[in-house]
């Protein structure tokens, strides 16, 4: 089983369903032609096959052999598009990363700070150096003040030092912090983080400025996150931000104190039915199903959580309906 799903990751998964998917029409297109057995024709073009079969009316010049191939052609039509629309998608729009403005308004948000802009990305993954050099480039262009990183860089090899080094070229005024994720050796990334100048974040937190504290936690899954010890440095009436790669921390740690958490992690569940992430149910990556998949929820005692889909990709699996993308905050007193 796990040489198949090697296999599958080394040729790529949209390479084997566009092999699957020329195979199966070019069968039912010659089922069609040549061939008197209808039922193996119906399995070909329920089996996204339906091109193919009206293909094969095309070459004969013919209308179908009989009203329920006229009906199963029609549902193999449909069939057939739908993982065509989304394996276009994830060739073109889920390989363009976009820049998602987010106004955030908190009561506690310190008056003198309004306007303040924080950039937060995760998820890195085998992202390029080219493609992360752009994306430094553009949020230079953007006035960021802070950047927070959720997480997962990916370090079983160098990988990561390359993606660190183009992050480092992010111009901010009160510099980059983050934590490490479930794909992350914590000793060797916090390592790399320091020798360019990006701070980590381990069951810890700083004063950002006067009443705004940053503060993050060990990864769920590797190491012990205590939300708790991290904000301890925060002061009463402070705006506290918590950075965990994982959200489901949200549910089982009380989150008293914090005012806003940013995670990533579940990728919108990669590759997803229209962006439906029906994968996020089997429960191995969240156990909360679709709460955590995108966007705006609550943890379990109410604080506002933010799950981005990540900017990066995670080696040869696309993302469909899933597109990359960096998240800026614009910080408001209201």
């Amino acid at each position: 089983m796990r040489f198949l799903v090697n296999f599958i990751l080394r040729i790529g998964i949209i390479e084997l369903f566009l092999l699957f998917f020329v195979l199966v029409n070019v069968a039912a297109a010659f089922l069609y032609v040549y061939t008197k057995k209808e039922r193996l024709l119906y399995l070909f073009t329920l089996a996204c096959g339906g091109i193919g079969t009206c293909l094969g009316m095309l070459f004969t010049k013919s209308k179908p052999k009989s009203r329920a191939l006229k009906i199963i052609t029609a549902i193999g039509l449909v069939i057939a598009v739908i993982p065509i629309v989304h394996i276009a998608h994830g060739l073109t729009l889920d390989r363009i990363i976009r820049y998602i403005e987010i106004e955030f308004t908190a009561e506690n948000w310190p008056a003198e700070l309004d306007g303040y802009r924080i950039a937060f990305m995760t998820d890195m993954h085998t992202i390029s150096d080219e493609t992360m050099r752009a994306v430094a480039s553009e949020l230079n262009q953007r006035s960021i003040d802070l950047l927070v990183l959720g997480g997962d860089f990916t370090t079983r090899d160098s990988h990561y030092q390359g993606t660190l080094r183009e992050i480092a070229n992010v111009v901010t005024t009160d510099g980059i912090f983050g934590v490490e994720g479930n794909h992350d050796c914590y000793i060797r990334l916090f390592y790399a983080m320091a020798q360019h100048e990006i701070t980590p974040l381990d069951n810890s937190g700083v004063h950002v400025r006067d009443g705004f504290y940053l503060a993050g936690v060990h990864d769920m899954w590797n190491r012990s996150p205590d939300i708790a010890e991290a904000i301890a440095g925060a002061y009463p009436g402070d705006f506290v931000l918590l950075i965990s790669h994982n959200p489901d921390i949200a549910m089982v740690q009380p989150m008293d104190g914090v005012d806003l958490m940013l995670s990533g992690h579940t990728h919108n569940g990669q590759i997803t039915f229209f962006g439906f992430p029906m994968y996020l149910f089997r429960g191995s990556i969240t156990a909360y199903g679709a709460r955590f998949a995108y966007g705006f929820s609550y943890s379990a005692d109410g604080t506002p959580v933010f799950v981005s889909k990540g900017i990066g990709p995670y080696y040869t699996i696309p993302r469909i309906f899933a597109r990359p993308e960096v998240v800026i905050f614009t910080m408001v007193r209201g």
